[in-house]
Formats: C-alpha cells, structure tokens, sequence
C-alpha cells in the first residue's frame, strides 16, 4: 500500500477502467477478476439499458465493437445475451465471454469483495432518466452489505437525480476539461468529487480542490509518470485501464 502521497495513490484509490481493460475484454466479468487479481479493490464499469429495460455492462449504444454481434441496444432484450460472445474479439482465449448484466456484475464484484464506480451513461434510446436511474438503484439494491458503490457520470442531471434517490453514494462529476466554474457546477449536484481527464490535471486547480474538501482522480492514465507531479498537489485517485502499473 502506497503511504507516501508524493509516490502515488493509496491502493483503494486505483480503480481498473472497465475492470483490467489493458489484459481482459473490457466491461466483463472477465476483466473484472483480472483487476482483482491485479490488487485493486474498485472498478469502474459503464451501464445502459436494453429494450426491455435490463441493465447491461458496455460502453456503446450497440454491441457491434465489443461482442460477435450487431445491433443497438434498443433492439436487444436480456434473452439475446446467450448469442452474444463478448470475449473473442479481445482474445481467443476468452471466446464465450458473456455480456453481462449490471445485476449479475454487482453480484461478482459482491464475491470479489471490490467496489464499483458506474458510470451512467444517456443514450438516444433510454426512455427517460428516471427509468434509467431507477433500473441502476434497483439492482444497486441486491448488492451484498457493505459492498462500496459510486456513481459518475458526464451528465450532471444524471448525478443529481441520482443523489436524490440515493443520498449517500459518493457522486463523482465527469468532465474532459475542467470548466471554469467548476466549484459552482459540483455544487449544484451536489458533488464533491471529480473525475478528470489526466490531460487536463494542473497543479493549482488540484491545490485549489484539495483546500475545499473535493477528491481528485485522474483517468484514464496507464503509465505513472504522467501522474507523478501531481500526488503532491493532492491528486486522490487514478482509474487505469491496468491497475498492476500503479499497485506494484
């Protein structure tokens, strides 16, 4: 475990982007255990739902780029999953992968004993944002006592109406570039953490964040020099598509 803020990150603090994406196929299972058994103890993961308004784990609004299907979501329902191989286009030797859903991710992460960041994701197809956030707190309700669950998103609608249903949840604010009234929009939420592209870190907004009690992660870094200045400044976290880099 990292105890020395100028070296990098505590090690609750290294969360695997769309679990161990560098050596696993992305948002399965599958790279789930791999960030486990790489040491780190969050993952961050992505969510949309399907036609028939089951949660699934994916980045994209179709399953042509990361399974052996095609099609939008918005023309999938939970029974079509068996067909999909999430795996194969990653490696051969995950072939059979499944796609899958955020229900049964929770339950994993619940025995692997790891937290998860979901993110929310809006797609064109989603119906509403509450049928979108209410489907993600049902199934955030089967999880295991304890198990330690934030939300994140680009949206900040999606944040706010997501603590009113679920005040407790840490809400983490999305953004490529940090915008000038930063301070005003996480309060808005409320918030008081952001996720950040790394390209986007500065030594006085990090400093500036740190004097007002607001948490800092970096993504989506892979090797940690980019980060190295910056864990003086007060820099919180990382979420790296290999969390190996940064545990050891």
């Amino acid at each position: 475990m990292t105890a020395n803020p100028a070296i990098g990150p505590n090690r609750d603090e290294v969360q695997a982007h769309r679990g161990a994406s560098a050596v696993a196929p992305e948002n399965t299972i599958a790279a789930f255990r791999a960030a486990a058994e790489q040491g780190a103890r969050w993952v961050e993961l992505d969510v949309a739902l399907l036609a028939d308004d089951t949660l699934v784990v994916i980045h994209d609004d179709s399953v042509d780029r990361t399974t052996s299907g095609t099609g939008k979501l918005a023309t999938l329902r939970q029974a079509d999953l068996p067909a999909l191989d999430a795996g194969a286009w990653f490696d051969a030797r995950f072939a059979g992968e499944p796609l899958p859903t955020l229900a049964e991710t929770i339950a994993a992460l619940g025995d692997l004993g790891m937290g998860a960041n979901i993110e929310i994701k809006q797609h064109p197809h989603h119906k509403s944002l509450d049928q979108l956030i209410r489907a993600v707190q049902h199934d955030l309700r089967q999880r295991k006592p304890g198990m330690p669950i934030m939300i994140s998103s680009f949206d900040p609608e999606a944040l706010r109406a997501m603590h009113l249903l679920e005040p407790d949840l840490e809400m983490a604010m999305l953004w490529s570039d940090l915008p000038d009234d930063w301070e005003a929009r996480l309060a808005a939420i409320p918030a008081t953490t952001i996720h950040l592209n790394y390209k986007s870190l500065s030594i006085g907004m990090l400093e500036r964040a740190r004097q007002r009690g607001i948490k800092v992660r970096a993504w989506t870094s892979n090797d940690p020099i980019e980060l190295k200045s910056f864990w003086p400044a007060g820099l919180t976290g990382v979420i790296t598509d290999n969390p190996k880099v940064y545990l050891g």
